[in-house]
């Protein structure tokens, strides 16, 4: 997955003027503690982030 994606996706799931916001800010419990951006920014692949973010939001499975 492609950070372009990572973000289209979060769009979807949170609409984009709120997405940036909760990566910012929002602590991810299977991050280690980070927020969604802190992890990316770390070089954490964008895949393994959406399945955190997947998680923690109790997303569908379609959105997988």
């Amino acid at each position: 997955m492609r950070h372009t994606e990572f973000w289209a996706r979060l769009d979807r799931a949170l609409g984009r003027s709120y997405s940036r916001t909760w990566a910012e800010l929002t602590v991810v419990r299977d991050l280690d503690g980070r927020t969604t951006q802190e992890a990316l920014d770390a070089g954490v692949p964008p895949k393994q982030v959406w399945a955190a973010v997947w998680r923690q939001l109790e997303l569908p499975e379609s959105e997988r």
